[in-house]
């Protein structure tokens, strides 16, 4: 198969946000033109918001004053056939502050791997979900809404969190706790349920727009 690095498609974006390289920090404004690349950084002023595409089946909106790092985003296929000829998509993302609603819903039979990584936390869905990640200070907490998504801790084993409960790391309870139980957690779910419709129909017409 032929490997290749892909770009993030914007959906929408609102208020100011900016994408580029931080370490030189080169940044220029997000636009529905943009193109978010490998190593690239996105990051969201207060109250801004941006919808991305990140590779077909993995659609992610990042809240206001948040930041993350583009770390790869590939997709390989067998010769080069556009239609069916697709067999593997990978997208890592690094959620740096702030956060982030993914859904995720590989909807044919090419393989989709998606991690996203929050301070020393490892998050992988393994089918279709709709999930919320939020790292403040030391703090990371991971809401699942819809689906189930495996997280670890380092080295440690995965744990499952189901849909209505969530995982908090620094950690006092090993397994996941309902969301009913927790405020914060309730809100989580209510906002990545909204915003999981939007991305679904912001979506619905996006894998025809451009070919990959």
């Amino acid at each position: 198969g032929i490997s290749r690095a892909t770009a993030a498609t914007v959906l929408t974006v609102k208020g100011r946000v900016v994408f580029g390289d931080a370490e030189r920090n080169n940044f220029q404004s997000v636009t529905l033109k943009s193109r978010i690349h490998n190593g690239d950084t996105v990051r969201s002023s207060d109250g801004a918001s941006v919808d991305l595409a990140l590779i077909p089946g993995a659609l992610a909106g990042l809240s206001g004053d948040s930041e993350i790092k583009i770390e790869e985003l590939k997709i390989t296929k067998d010769g080069n056939e556009t239609a069916g000829g697709m067999r593997d998509r990978t997208a890592r993302i690094r959620l740096n502050r702030g956060k982030i609603i993914v859904l995720f819903s590989p909807s044919d039979n090419s393989a989709s791997q998606f991690t996203i990584k929050a301070r020393e936390i490892t998050i992988k869905p393994d089918s279709d979900c709709l999930f919320c990640v939020r790292t403040e200070g030391t703090t990371t907490r991971v809401t699942c809404a819809k689906g189930n998504i495996n997280a670890s801790a380092g080295p440690q084993a995965p744990v499952t969190t189901a849909a209505g409960y969530f995982q908090q790391w620094p950690k006092n309870r090993t397994e996941a706790v309902p969301a009913a139980d927790d405020a914060a957690a309730q809100i989580d779910i209510t906002e990545s349920l909204e915003a999981g419709e939007q991305l679904e129909d912001q979506a619905s017409g996006w894998p025809n727009r451009r070919p990959f």
